[in-house]
């Protein structure tokens, strides 16, 4: 094992060096680094461009001039890393690589999340359902999202899913309802397709999918939700006991009595403690710790609570509870975001068009956690949909191909012939197999995308990783583009290193010193 990171290692320094070599060398040939003074009329042209010269260092050969740069980078082994500074701004590439590295992970982390749970679960349904209607709807879907090109994306989510959706919650007013039937129906299709059934079974869910969509629209713009959203101490109760419900079908069964009791006392919980959390987020001065901290807390009370119930198998009962309370947390969270959504939409800087376009904050907004939060949020919403997009599309097909293949392997009919119901075999036995593919995907996707998503960050207007690499080509920085080259290059590597050991640790039939 030893040996085997060493070699690694060396062999990743030793990529890192020669990549960057080669990239130093032909970026310093393509980059114009007089390119704003070729058209400029000012008399002394000529002290110009001498002092772009020396600012620059370009007397010196490109050779020397990279070594002088890697050894600014190798300071990062002692903690004074020197990238180099952007000659344009004046700016630190460090300073700047902070800020980009935060708004990068920022966009990426809510958008990975979400892709993966929706991809893993559509397409494990949609192998379940193979050759059905459902499935081929899917497999349309994904590929068509696959396919489309992401700027075309951004730009309808700028024009449909802010504009006109800004202009919607000022004016929420319907000229017919036709399309939020054709919508009910459709969310009726498809949960039809997806809990499959006998005929009449699939009627009622038809029925009832199109019914509750429907009465939830209807509420929603009768209410005036849109104006002041909100969750409230009803709602927690029945979405955490609809998360006590789901977690424990999918994970043990409604039959195992122990789990479901556990998770519901999740549930009453969370309701119990709702109005002391207001009166905590109220006097309170909150900030990012403090979430962390009750985060934590939430999860230590609900493995305890998972233990304290057991069952047949304890820590089985402490996953679901803790996957429970979770969801529970991030509702009561959800809850007292929303609450500041009028105030928000109120605010001179917003001027009630709450849903953002650009950036990744508004400036110079006033206003406490929940507000900047709530902020930051409206700012992550359309780059973050363009991402889900895009990564949904691949996470499905991943998954369904590799649930096709696991659904037909001899211990998946053995576990049939034992007398095992269907829920079990998919869940416990196929699932489970079915996702360590993903687990040599996701790490590279995950680490690799903190390289930036390019075009996504450009056009939303981003400052992100992927944006600081277009500026920089633009204004012809050559400092800023070899850090950016160096941190995805190791982190590429990196993720690739992570993907080897976790497949090693998942499939005990691949070691590392085969």
């Amino acid at each position: 094992m030893t040996r085997f990171i060493l070699r690694r290692l060396l062999s990743t320094a030793l990529v890192l060096l020669v990549v960057t070599f080669v990239l130093y060398l032909l970026l310093n040939v393509a980059l114009d680094f007089f390119w704003d003074l070729r058209s400029s009329t000012s008399p002394n042209i000529a002290a110009l461009y001498e002092s772009r010269r020396r600012l620059l260092d370009l007397d010196t050969p490109a050779i020397v001039r990279y070594f002088k740069w890697l050894a600014g980078v190798g300071g990062c082994v002692v903690g004074q890393c020197d990238f180099g500074v952007a000659w344009k701004s004046g700016q630190e590439v460090t300073s700047q690589l902070q800020g980009a590295i935060v708004n990068t992970v920022k966009l990426i982390t809510a958008s990975t999340i979400v892709a993966i749970i929706l991809g893993i679960a559509v397409g494990m349904v949609s192998a379940i359902r193979q050759y059905s209607g459902f499935d081929y709807f899917i497999t349309f879907v994904s590929f068509l999202l696959y396919s489309l090109p992401v700027f075309w994306v951004a730009v309808l989510l700028k024009q449909y899913g802010a504009i006109e959706i800004n202009n919607f919650i000022n004016d929420p007013t319907l000229s017919s309802w036709l399309p939020v039937i054709i919508v009910c129906m459709a969310m009726g299709l498809f949960w039809m397709g997806a809990l499959g059934g006998g005929g009449k079974r699939r009627l009622i869910t038809f029925l009832a999918a199109t019914a509750i969509t429907f009465a939830t629209v209807y509420y929603i713009l009768a209410s005036g939700w849109l104006q002041q959203p909100s969750i409230g101490i009803i709602g927690v109760i029945v979405m955490g006991a609809g998360a006590a419900i789901v977690m424990t079908f999918l994970s043990t069964g409604l039959k195992n009595k122990r789990v479901l009791y556990a998770t519901l006392t999740i549930a009453v919980i969370g309701a119990l403690i709702y109005m002391p959390l207001q009166y905590l987020f109220y006097y309170q001065e909150m900030n990012w710790l403090w979430m962390f901290g009750l985060l934590v807390v939430t999860i230590g009370v609900s493995v305890a609570v998972g233990l304290a119930f057991r069952g047949p198998d304890p820590w089985d009962t402490a996953r679901t509870t803790f996957f429970t309370g979770v969801i529970i947390a991030v509702i009561i969270f959800a809850d007292r975001v929303l609450k500041g959504w009028a105030d928000y939409s109120n605010l001179a800087a917003i001027n009630n068009r709450p849903i953002a376009t650009i950036g990744a904050s508004t400036p110079n907004i006033d206003g406490d956690f929940w507000i900047t939060s709530l902020d930051t949020f409206t700012h992550l919403l359309l780059p973050s949909i363009a991402l889900i997009l895009i990564s949904f599309a691949s996470y499905t097909r991943y998954t369904r191909g590799s649930m096709l293949e696991v659904m037909g392997q001899d211990y998946i009919r053995t576990a049939r012939a034992k007398g095992l119901n269907e829920r079990t075999v998919v869940m416990r036995h196929a699932l489970r197999n079915a996702l360590l593919p993903l687990a040599s995907i996701i790490p590279v996707d995950i680490i690799t995308m903190i390289g930036g998503a390019v075009i996504t960050e450009t056009i939303f207007g981003w400052n992100g990783m992927g944006k600081l690499f277009i500026d920089s080509m633009r204004q012809s920085e050559l400092d800023p583009i070899m850090a950016y080259i160096l941190i995805t290059g190791l982190l590429a590597i990196i993720a690739n290193l992570v993907a080897d050991f976790l497949y090693a640790v998942l499939d005990p039939r691949i070691r590392v010193n085969a």
